[in-house]
């Protein structure tokens, strides 16, 4: 399972803003991973090729890596991007 911890802003009703812990899920780090990734739609990936993708993206860029270059991706290119992630959702659906 693929976790990173951020620190989440929270509104206290009478005292000083706290940090919290939030979880990236392990299906959100998979969606940024293989968005990261190299696979194309045309490629037809099956889920050995999907997870794979994920493994190696993962191992290359790290989780913290993958969130820019889709950052990055919305960015530049939004109505792509946005295919893109829907593709990706579908995958790991």
């Amino acid at each position: 399972m693929i976790t990173t911890a951020f620190l989440v802003h929270t509104a206290a009703a009478a005292g000083p803003r706290k940090l919290t812990p939030a979880q990236l899920t392990a299906d959100d780090a998979g969606c940024r991973a293989l968005f990261a990734s190299g696979l194309q739609r045309s490629d037809a990936p099956d889920a050995d090729v999907v997870a794979e993708a994920i493994r190696v993206t993962v191992q290359q860029l790290g989780t913290d890596g993958c969130a820019g270059r889709m950052a990055q991706e919305f960015g530049d290119h939004p109505e792509a991007a946005a295919a893109r992630m829907r593709w990706v959702r579908l995958l790991l659906t």
